[in-house]
């Protein structure tokens, strides 16, 4: 049962987000581009506030696979490179924290373009 309720706690928290993604994209003249910035630095400031950690406690993967999840990473990162390193870690602490997920991403979409062969449209 405990199992059953994690996921539906990360399906709920999940959903919540991209529902609130679908209303700005259907209500508001913002564009994609601009919402996934908005929901990065909400993680990023949402994180750094000590906020996001307990929508992750609840959530679980809802909460750390959608864009706002990706800052909160950043923000970690960073504030853990701060800790150890100082002020260089401000700079080197969210993409070091990023960068299984970054390298994963590009190893992937390598890997679909090898497969499916890309090309421009029209």
């Amino acid at each position: 049962m405990d199992l059953f309720l994690e996921y539906l706690r990360a399906f709920l928290c999940g959903g919540l987000l991209c529902l609130i993604g679908q209303i700005l994209i259907d209500r508001t003249t913002l564009t994609p581009a601009k919402i996934l910035v908005i929901y990065v630095v909400s993680g990023v400031v949402l994180g750094g506030l000590g906020i996001y950690k307990y929508i992750v406690q609840w959530g679980g993967a809802g909460a750390t696979v959608p864009l706002t999840g990706f800052g909160y990473l950043l923000a970690k990162g960073v504030a853990q490179a701060v800790e150890e390193g100082g002020l260089l870690g401000a700079f080197t602490g969210g993409v070091t924290a990023a960068a299984g997920g970054i390298s994963a991403a590009i190893f992937f979409g390598y890997l679909v373009a090898l497969i499916f062969k890309p090309r421009p449209k029209g």
